[in-house]
């Protein structure tokens, strides 16, 4: 993939075997990287010829090897690390910002990237304990690798830099400064996070369709019109309704519970504020400070991602208030009053216990979810003698919304293998819109004809969320 701006597609890079800069863009970052030098000899630049936090009115005398100190005096964390993958699309965040002229990046210090992309090189960068009003600790431990200190990742080995990299790097000035500005990780995080809530808002739109056809649930109240104006409301009605068509309604059935009832609801909040991260990802905005913009180095703060955070924040309480609604549909499920089915589902109820453990697991799952939704963009503490007083913690953020969603996916697995083993039970077949899914559910976990460890089951279930279609999806 070869890139010829300073905007490019993050995914496509992501997937490419091969990235190279257009030799017209190396040429471009070069004649902008000499007007940096002369700007730099004219006048006092912060993290260049001054200390940085509480030291920044301090005047360096000899800044040269100042910029590999800004890196190595700053890598204070430690496990655990970003998985290879997310160290690959925190280096390729770094590179799109290095590209923008705003940065005054080298091309030699773009190309070093590169060929490390090209290599796989893969830092040991910290996911916790990153108490500074940007990521300038995670940063600094990704990129003092490229001077050969720290530690990288061989195949999840923690090895030396130095046996790793065959040429060190020499920054040249402002660029160590430049390597640990903005706040890549949160954007890294995020995107992650989002590609998995993205398949939960599929998943539990099957799940709801299944719950509604197994239960014989009344189908009016998931008619489109029932939206009025909001059509992201109107887009999952249309969809469960699609899956549910055909299904047979059970006459004794005057309403459905809540859970049942309110599911679309609940999905069409989470795909709302999902969006609403999405649109905050795209966003572009300098992430060096100081930035030089015409000609002048100007102060930015682009460090301070809250805004990422607090989406991040908002899909994370979204996905909580989703995995109740969850548990308590599942709960209904195995409750024969409700179902009309064997109590817990279990083919000999007494001597079986049937699905209630796999409720327990899922009810495990819904409290760990519940302790996420503390907001992480929230609780600044002062740091740097006070000249750093608040933190936008958006890293954080993304971390609990990656747990989130890996606790949410559990308790949909035990929500679709509830709903499977529900319809087996039952008569026929259910709603065309939903046979192919109950085929797919049962090749990975059988009906439960007697009691057996389903804890593997969930975990192979779950798996396959991230690289299978379920029906339609």
């Amino acid at each position: 993939m070869r890139l010829s701006t300073k905007d490019f597609d993050l995914d496509s890079a992501f997937e490419a075997e091969v990235l190279e800069i257009d030799p017209a863009l190396l040429a471009r970052l070069g004649e902008n990287r000499a007007r940096v030098l002369a700007a730099l000899d004219e006048r006092p630049v912060y993290g260049v010829n001054t200390g940085m936090g509480r030291l920044a009115g301090v005047a360096l005398g000899t800044p040269e090897g100042h910029q590999r100190t800004l890196l190595i005096g700053r890598a204070v964390g430690g496990p655990p690390w970003l998985s290879a993958d997310e160290v690959r699309r925190l280096l390729l965040v770094r590179l799109r910002d290095l590209l923008a002229p705003e940065a005054g990046a080298s091309p030699e210090l773009v190309t070093f990237l590169v060929d490390r992309l090209n290599e796989g090189f893969t830092p040991a960068v910290p996911r916790t304990g990153l108490g500074s009003a940007g990521e300038i600790i995670p940063l600094a431990h990704a990129f003092q690798t490229f001077l050969g200190v720290g530690t990288v990742l061989v195949d999840g080995v923690e090895t030396p830099a130095s046996e790793v990299l065959a040429r060190p790097y020499e920054l040249g000035l402002k660029e160590g400064a430049t390597l640990i500005q903005g706040s890549p990780l949160a954007e890294t995080l995020a995107a992650f996070a989002l590609a998995g809530v993205r398949r939960l808002v599929e998943l539990q739109t099957l799940t709801a369709a299944i719950a509604i056809d197994v239960l014989g649930a009344p189908q009016a109240v998931y008619h489109p019109s029932l939206a009025g104006d909001d059509q992201v409301l109107r887009a999952v009605l249309l969809e469960v309704s699609g899956l549910i068509h055909g299904s047979v309604e059970r006459p004794e059935v005057v309403q459905a519970p809540v859970s049942v009832r309110v599911a679309p609801r609940a999905i069409a909040h989470l795909t709302r504020v999902a969006d609403e991260l999405g649109e905050v990802l795209l966003r572009s905005m300098p992430t060096d400070s100081p930035s030089f913009l015409d000609g002048e180095f100007v102060s930015t703060t682009g460090f301070h991602a809250v805004e990422l955070g607090l989406r991040m924040d908002a899909v994370t309480a979204a996905l909580v208030h989703l995995g109740e609604v969850g548990v308590k549909r599942m709960h209904r499920l195995l409750d024969e009053r409700f179902s009309g089915l064997p109590a817990q589902l279990a083919v000999d109820p007494g001597p079986q216990a049937g699905l209630v453990p796999l409720h327990k697991r899922a009810v495990g799952e819904l409290h760990a979810l519940r302790r996420l939704a503390t907001p992480a963009t929230l609780g600044s503490v002062e740091t740097s003698a006070g000249q750093e007083d608040v933190q936008a913690f958006a890293w954080a953020a993304g971390n609990q919304l990656r747990d989130a969603c890996a606790r949410m996916s559990a308790i949909t697995a035990c929500e679709l293998i509830a709903g499977s083993q529900a319809r087996w039970l039952a008569t026929g077949d259910g709603p065309p819109g939903l046979r192919a899914a109950y085929a797919r559910i049962r090749e990975l976990v059988p009906p439960v004809t007697a009691d057996r460890s389903l804890g593997p089951e969930v975990t192979a279930l779950v798996a396959a969320f991230s690289s299978l279609g379920f029906g339609p999806f």
